[in-house]
């Protein structure tokens, strides 16, 4: 992560909006760029990840910065008692959350089995379970308020399996159905539930799931850039957010395709480039 005290200072996003946002995985990459962006634009902030030295350190650096209020609730998403913690803030009308912005996750690089069978399970609770129980509780909360957004972060692993990442294009893919089923639900209520697909993002995502990407520079994008992006669509409302041209592209093309193609396809990509 870059040193919080030098880090540059973010441009607020396009619109606004939000009073309070909770944003899970804040300790790093897009959840980080989320949060600095929205504390420049003046939204208080609670901050949620496993290391409570960096939301604390984030925490002031976004409270010096921009004199909005932050809190902090180091959680395990994986650990049910802490989940309920977190959901019990989400749900909480006396200190109203607004946006929900669930972009803790992570996945593994290697052949399926290969791990501990626990790894992969925690992998789906916080990638599925987790992103499911706080969505409910913000949608819940939200729609009784008549107004609200949601935020949930998938991937442009969400549009395709892949061979050496089974598990975790196979939960991103349950969030951008999900997200989009519970769009329609609430949408007519003046609840925005927005999915956004990044694909490769600088980040420390790639090495602590021990991917080695070589990849042409082109298809990279800056957490910033992909924190904006999904900020700008839960703010219009949009449904589906896929992160840079060559993004679209490709999620655009896979759906054209017959899956035995795709399923090549994907293999051969992450052969050449992993």
């Amino acid at each position: 992560m870059d040193d919080v005290a030098t880090s540059p200072a973010p441009t607020a996003p396009a619109d606004a909006r939000w009073a309070r946002a909770l944003v899970t995985g804040a300790s790093s990459g897009i959840g980080e760029a989320i949060a600095r962006q929205l504390g420049a634009a003046g939204t208080a902030l609670v901050l949620v990840a496993r290391s409570k030295d960096r939301l604390d350190a984030l925490a002031e650096e976004i409270r010096e910065r921009s004199g909005v209020e932050v809190e902090v609730l180091p959680a395990d998403l994986a650990d049910h008692a802490a989940l309920g913690v977190v959901e019990a803030r989400v749900a909480d009308d006396n200190r109203p959350i607004d946006l929900l912005v669930n972009n803790a996750g992570y996945g593994f690089n290697g052949e399926f089995g290969e791990r501990p069978v626990a790894d992969e399970e925690d992998e789906i609770l916080v990638n599925v379970l987790a992103l499911m129980r706080l969505t409910h509780a913000a949608v819940r909360r939200m729609t009784a308020a008549g107004t609200g957004g949601v935020l949930n972060v998938a991937s442009t692993a969400a549009f395709q399996p892949a061979a050496g990442s089974a598990n975790y294009s196979a939960t991103k893919a349950y969030v951008l159905s999900f997200s989009q089923s519970v769009h329609e639900e609430v949408r007519s209520k003046g609840v925005a539930v927005t999915t956004l697909c990044p694909g490769l993002t600088r980040t420390e995502f790639q090495d602590r799931g021990g991917y080695d990407v070589n990849a042409p520079g082109f298809t990279w994008q800056t957490a910033d850039e992909v924190a904006r992006a999904g900020l700008d669509a839960v703010a219009r409302g949009k449904a589906v957010e896929v992160t840079g041209w060559h993004n679209k592209v490709i999620a655009t093309s896979v759906r054209k395709l017959p899956m035995g193609a795709v399923r090549f396809l994907s293999t051969q990509v992450t052969e050449r480039f992993s």
